[in-house]
Formats: structure tokens, C-alpha cells, sequence
């Protein structure tokens, strides 16, 4: 596909909450952070490979996504065009490529440093909305962004900087993050062309595919787990799946990309809290401080955007 076929795919007919509620959108945005949230406990807890957890959690959600999504099967598919659907899976796989790094991540550094360092993405998203889209991002989103992107720095730079480098599990949250901010400048796109349900279920479908395909080349278990496992893994398939990126799409259906992406630095502060509350992690007084820090900036971000 042409780059001015892609570029072509959305018109900004979806990036503006004037057709929606600004309450109803930024509520669906609160309501996905907190399940998203959520995901680093569910897949601490169900205590499978990185991969496995990921698979499970796209698989359970296209699954319960299919009857709603086939009911009008005919028209739905006569709707979207052949590009849109090339888009929607290409996300998918970004989106398997952000889940199996980042689950695996989440084995080999804490649940807050893993969520944190995943989100490098606004950063990313940032550029690529200026450099595909030539979005018009004006200096308080930049202000807001650095703000917040600071604050997550002063909550794991303990960790970070206290050695000469990076752990594996670090670098592999990084990497994460960068595949993350592919699946939200694609969403952008896709979104201005269908509806919230098929944005999301495409892409599952196409992830679920590709996971399973490389735990069974990797030989990882996909059963055989105990039961507290099972429950986890439905948990993180129905809350932070389903629910968590419906309300997300939702949202990208009327808010840029670059927005989403920086409000969504909102995801490790409540991780880092539900570490404490769940997994028995500690927060110090420096990721308190940083956590405020990164929401002063996710509110400078949007304070910006509702003025426009």
C-alpha cells in the first residue's frame, strides 16, 4: 500500500470529540486506563510465559468478541474496505509484538519498571504523528509530554540509573513500547474508518493468530496450569481486553492519537499503585513525587487540547 494510500485510509472526521460527549470519551479514556492498569497484576498473578499470557488475552477477547461482531456479518464486512482491513491486522501485530515483550518483561524486572518503561510510546507517537500525518502539536502538548515522560523517569530512576545499563527486562519493556506506539498511530487511522467493535476485534484475531504460532514454534505450554492461573488469564482477556481497549478505541475515535498516547502515561502510575496493594511492592517518597509529576502532565496535555 502507497504511502498516500495509507495517509489517504482516515479523514479527521473521528479526531474531534464534537460528535461525542467530551465527558462520555474522557470517561470511556479514564475506564481503559484503570483495566489496562490491571494487566500487570493479572499476568504476575496468572504466572505463564510472557507469550502465553499474551495469547491468552487476545484469543479470550476475540472469542467473546466474535458473536457481536458476526451478528451482522454481511453488512459489517461489506463496509470496510480491503486496505482498512490490511491496516487492522498489521496493528494486530504490533499489538501482539507490544504484549509478548512487554509479559515477558514483567518476569524479569518489577511490574511498575515494566509499565513505565513501555511507555516511551507518547514519545514516539509524538513524531510519528508530526512526521506521517503532519499533525499540528503545539508547545503545550511538548510541555505536557516532557512533564510527564519526567515524571516516570524520577519513578524507576532509581532502578535505571543505578547501574552502567539497562536489564533484559528493561530493554525489552522499551522495545515494548516502541511496537505500542505503532499499534496507537495505526488505531488513529483505522478508527476514522470503522466502528470501536471491528477496530478491535481485526487486530485480535490477526495477534491471537501470530501468538500461537510462535508459542508453538518456541514449544511453550498453552495448558496444564492451575486453576488460580485460568481465572487470571480469563481476568486479563475480559477486563483489560475487552473492556480496557474498547473504551480505549472508543476513545481514539475521537481524540488524537498523540493525546491518548500521553494520557495513557496515566496506565504505571495506577500499576505502581496496584503492585503495592496486590503484589506487595513498595512505592518511596521519589515515585510518589514522580507519579504526580507524570499527572501534572497528562493534564497539561489535555488542558491544551480541550482549549483548541
Amino acid at each position: 500500500m502507497s504511502r498516500t494510500s495509507l495517509l489517504s485510509l482516515g479523514s479527521t472526521r473521528a479526531l474531534s470529540p464534537a460528535s461525542a460527549s467530551r465527558l462520555r470519551v474522557y470517561l470511556a479514556l479514564a475506564l481503559g486506563i484503570v483495566c489496562i492498569a490491571l494487566s500487570a497484576i493479572f499476568t504476575r498473578v496468572a504466572g505463564v510465559p510472557g507469550t502465553v499470557s499474551a495469547f491468552y488475552r487476545v484469543a479470550i477477547a476475540a472469542v467473546i468478541l466474535a458473536v457481536p461482531f458476526g451478528a451482522p456479518a454481511t453488512q459489517r464486512r461489506a463496509a470496510i474496505a480491503p486496505q482498512v482491513w490490511w491496516l487492522a491486522a498489521a496493528s494486530g501485530v504490533f499489538f501482539a509484538l507490544d504484549l509478548a515483550l512487554w509479559n515477558t518483561a514483567l518476569f524479569q524486572t518489577s511490574a511498575a519498571n515494566a509499565t513505565l518503561l513501555a511507555n516511551d510510546a507518547p514519545l514516539v507517537v509524538g513524531l510519528g504523528s508530526l512526521i506521517i500525518f503532519h499533525a499540528k502539536l503545539r508547545l503545550h502538548y511538548w510541555a505536557g509530554l516532557v512533564l510527564g515522560l519526567l515524571g516516570m523517569t524520577i519513578i524507576v530512576g532509581g532502578d535505571v540509573f543505578s547501574g552502567s545499563h539497562l536489564g533484559a527486562g528493561d530493554a525489552l519493556a522499551l522495545t515494548a513500547g516502541v511496537a505500542y506506539a505503532g499499534y496507537l498511530l495505526s488505531m488513529q487511522r483505522i478508527r476514522a474508518q470503522i466502528d470501536t467493535l471491528s477496530s478491535l476485534w481485526i487486530p485480535g484475531v490477526t495477534g491471537a493468530v501470530l501468538l500461537l504460532a510462535v508459542n508453538l514454534v518456541m514449544h511453550e505450554p498453552l495448558i496444564g496450569f492451575p486453576l488460580h492461573s485460568y481465572l487470571a488469564l480469563l481476568a486479563l482477556g475480559i477486563v483489560s481486553q475487552v473492556i480496557g481497549w474498547l473504551a480505549i478505541n472508543y476513545a481514539l475515535g475521537h481524540l488524537p492519537a498523540a493525546i491518548v498516547s500521553a494520557t495513557l502515561l496515566g496506565q504505571p502510575v495506577l500499576t505502581a499503585v496496584f503492585a503495592v496493594m496486590f503484589l506487595g511492592e513498595s512505592l518511596g517518597p521519589a515515585q510518589l513525587l514522580g507519579g504526580l509529576v507524570a499527572l501534572a502532565g497528562i493534564y497539561l496535555v489535555n488542558r491544551g487540547y480541550v482549549r483548541e
